[in-house]
């Protein structure tokens, strides 16, 4: 189609006349970013001026940033904890949002061991939309003939539940999958995935993958892109292609699908492209037989062009094993967002991983931000609101964490996400994500701080006292060398009785006591999921957390002020602290999970 050069656009030459929208309304947003701003506080201020949030803070209808900063405090989950325990409750009167309350997204961050209820409006899932339809567009400018195949994307639900009040609460992933945008979307030759939405929407994973892996083999020259949500999601597909060929292969040959597969809609769905195909099963038995699969990606899918998957923050420890994968293949991460708000774009996803920027879209809610130097750390009172940066404001180079506000109800929310910014396009800013505030462990969606490990190691470490041992030191890593990955803790024992210390039945029983310990989202993701695998702990001879001060020291570190780290990824530490290991062990058994949650 030709493009009309009136709407062509600076990023680039648009694909199609579609596409040229999208990239102006990019190239809009971002030119004129305080404006926007400005705008969207103003509608988000009048839109919600009734509610009793607001009104606690005497606005008096004020819809103005200075006024606005001047009296609405910052705030943490903690702090909006009593008022969404109302409505989750059935408290239906405006409380946070004049709109009502369509749902809540359960956030991977977690309150108290359970996940984080973020309300949200129907309107967002518009704004959502939104986003995501410029993510193509983009896309297209960098990698051309998009339109000529289909994209393999492994895509899944997970459990929901209610709150007493029977509104839904539920991922942000699975609430998009579920609605009639994503459901009734349009045909978009730029946009095409191998996986009916049956198989993606689906809440039984094996039942999920099994089909979506049967219908990308079965479209395997016509996939040019391969992709999950997270970088762990992708590895785990491929870990699923290893355990299951010769079934899937089988299915192939013969035209019929696997028995165990009982959703009645996938198989329906499935059944209308399942054909009798020997060649394509000894293709596939061929190629996954010997145990080779080092490029497995681009041996069985060789149109592959990139892995669309995000692979910045935690999800950068998967681009080894990914690159072993797929031959190197380039890894675009293509959106940021998250439960709370969707805020931007990467506008140049062919680059490194390490070199990914994300451009916040100044419409998608209110951005400020707090100055992040752990050395001068600013404090934060209810009492006395803090004037935060607007996007206007920041400086290249520079560490913020972000606040948000947003049409849902959300008002000056810390969302715990530390960005540097890197660059402008136009106005904008364009940030590099550094980490999770206090995150200490992840391996897929969970996220484990420094309190919930300390806490999750003294629970177990109750089970020792019978044995007059205690766990004098700790610290952990996120073994993704294993797929699924799994959490591995160091222990250092004392044993008051060497004769008579604990068994190894009784360490194994300290490793399901830890999981038993940890949030419903690690506790999900190990039953539910199967994308963690279970908890080791590796017990080191006495004298190894000495070794290690020893070892941090003459590398410059201040014997007064070193404390063991929690946390460990350091190559030369953790040979050091494998090197000690006298013995290891494993949960026997998968924790105590139910999709119910407490309210």
């Amino acid at each position: 189609m030709a493009v009309d050069s009136a709407i062509s656009s600076p990023l680039g030459p648009p694909a199609c006349e579609k596409d040229a929208k999208a990239l102006h309304f990019i190239e809009e947003m971002t030119k004129n970013c305080d404006e926007v701003q400005e705008n969207v506080l103003h509608e988000i201020l009048a839109q919600n001026a009734g509610t009793e949030y607001l009104q606690k803070w005497h606005l008096n209808g004020a819809t103005d940033r200075e006024t606005f900063k001047s009296k609405v405090p910052v705030i943490t989950y903690e702090d909006l904890q009593p008022y969404i325990q109302r409505i989750a409750n059935g408290d239906r009167s405006p409380i946070l949002s004049s709109h009502p309350i369509s749902e809540f997204l359960t956030s991977s961050g977690t309150s108290a061991g359970e996940r984080k209820l973020m309300p949200t409006i129907a309107a967002e899932m518009d704004r959502r939309q939104k986003l995501y339809s410029l993510l193509m567009p983009v896309m297209n400018l960098y990698v051309p003939g998009l339109d000529k195949g289909k994209g393999l994307y492994f895509l899944f639900i997970k459990a929901e539940s209610k709150t007493p009040s029977g509104l839904v609460a539920r991922p942000v992933l699975t609430s998009y999958y579920k609605s009639q945008q994503f459901k009734t979307r349009p045909f978009d030759p730029y946009n095409v995935y191998t996986s009916p939405n049956e198989t993606i929407l689906c809440v039984d994973s094996f039942q999920s993958m099994y089909s979506q892996m049967l219908c990308g083999l079965i479209y395997r020259e016509e996939v040019l892109r391969c992709g999950a949500v997270f970088a762990s999601g992708l590895v785990r597909a491929i870990k699923f292609l290893q355990l299951n060929w010769q079934e899937l292969a089988l299915d192939i040959e013969t035209g019929k699908l696997n028995s165990k597969i009982t959703d009645a809609g996938i198989r329906e769905c499935v059944s209308k492209i399942l054909k009798p195909s020997p060649e394509l099963a000894r293709f596939v038995r061929e190629e996954c037989c010997d145990g080779n699969w080092e490029g497995i990606i681009t041996r069985i899918w060789p149109n592959t062009k990139y892995l669309d998957v995000i692979v910045t923050g935690a999800m950068a420890q998967y681009i080894p094993i990914l690159d072993y994968y797929s031959g190197n293949l380039p890894k675009t991460c293509t959106m940021y967002a998250s439960s709370e708000c969707y805020f931007g774009l990467n506008l140049t996803p062919m680059v490194k991983p390490s070199e990914v920027v994300y451009t916040i879209m100044p419409n998608m809610g209110y951005f400020e931000f707090i100055p992040h130097d752990p050395s001068n750390p600013v404090t934060i009172s209810m009492d006395t609101p803090p004037h935060l940066l607007d996007l206007a404001d920041l400086e290249v180079g520079k560490e913020y964490e972000l606040v948000i506000t947003t049409y849902s109800g959300l008002c000056r929310y810390r969302v715990g996400d530390i960005l540097q910014v890197k660059g402008f396009h136009n106005s904008a800013p364009q940030f590099k994500f550094i980490r999770r505030k206090n995150v200490l462990l992840s391996i897929d969606a969970d996220k484990t701080d420094e309190n919930e490990l300390q806490s999750a190691v003294e629970n177990a470490s109750e089970l020792l006292k019978q044995f007059n041992t205690t766990v004098v030191e700790y610290t952990s890593y996120g073994d993704t060398k294993t797929i699924p990955g799994h959490y591995v803790i160091y222990w250092e024992l004392l044993m008051k009785d060497p004769d008579n210390g604990p068994t190894d039945d009784v360490l194994d029983q300290c490793c399901l006591a830890m999981e038993e310990s940890l949030n419903s989202v690690y506790r999900q993701s190990r039953v539910a999921d199967n994308s963690i695998g279970p908890l080791e702990i590796r017990i080191v001879q006495t004298g190894t957390f000495e070794e290690l001060m020893d070892y941090a020291i003459s590398r410059g570190a201040s014997i007064n002020q070193y404390k063991v780290p929690r946390c460990v990824s350091f190559t030369p530490i953790m040979e050091l602290l494998d090197s000690r290991v006298v013995s290891v062990h494993f949960s026997r058994k998968a924790p105590h999970w139910t999709s119910e949650r407490r309210f």
